[in-house]
């Protein structure tokens, strides 16, 4: 499978899914989005770039905290359920493959943003390369995932439709990964943790957060 088949796949796995993704239970979302709201803790960031923005569950809030916030997202379905819920002005929905060129200029953001979009995308160096091109100097790169343990152990995006599961195509990363890609391209590490169900750290941990900084 080339990486237009893997693109369209993901796509319309993510429309499919865009009706009920609020709605349904999930943990790894829910822990998410308590991660990224006490990860950025600060009152401002200016401008935020928001990779995989989906339903907007992240979106809004982010947009209180910045000046303006670009979210982006494959699924034209994801973005349209966002919108309903979410009119702030300072705030652009773009129909966008990350995968490819990112539509922002050189430089623009403070903080990107990028929450379970990962799994999706098997070359991590493009997007440090991007997040590194569109960052401002010392600019922030906030990444979570499902945490490699749980890829491991075979735990992957997956959901259920009238049509059947869906299991969109997914990569598992390794933490060195993550930190290879980002030396590359000169960006430092500023924190990283791991995220239990319950808080229980006898289990393997649900997800993994880095947050980086550009030297470039």
């Amino acid at each position: 499978m080339d990486q237009e088949d893997r693109r369209i796949i993901t796509g319309d796995s993510y429309n499919a899914w865009a009706a009920s993704y609020d709605s349904m239970e999930n943990k790894t979302r829910d822990l998410e989005g308590d991660v990224l709201r006490n990860t950025f803790l600060n009152p401002h960031y200016g401008n935020i770039l928001e990779l995989g923005c989906g339903t907007g569950k992240n979106t809004g809030w982010l947009s209180k905290k910045a000046d303006f916030v670009k979210a982006l997202d494959l699924s034209p379905k994801m973005i349209a359920k966002a919108k309903e819920k979410i009119k702030a002005e300072n705030v652009e929905f773009i129909e966008a493959d990350i995968t490819q060129d990112w539509p922002v200029k050189p430089g623009w953001a403070n903080l990107i943003t990028c929450s379970l979009v990962l799994e999706h995308v098997e070359d991590l160096n493009f997007m440090f390369a991007e997040a590194a091109r569109a960052l401002k100097r010392n600019g922030k790169f906030y990444i979570c995932e499902l945490h490699p343990g749980k890829q491991y152990a075979g735990s992957r995006a997956r959901f259920e439709t009238g049509q059947g599961m869906q299991s969109p195509p997914a990569f598992t990363h390794h933490l060195s990964d993550f930190l290879n890609a980002a030396k590359e391209n000169k960006f430092n590490l500023l924190d990283l943790n791991e995220h239990f169900d319950d808080d229980d750290s006898k289990n393997v941990p649900r997800l993994l957060s880095l947050v980086f900084e550009s030297g470039i």
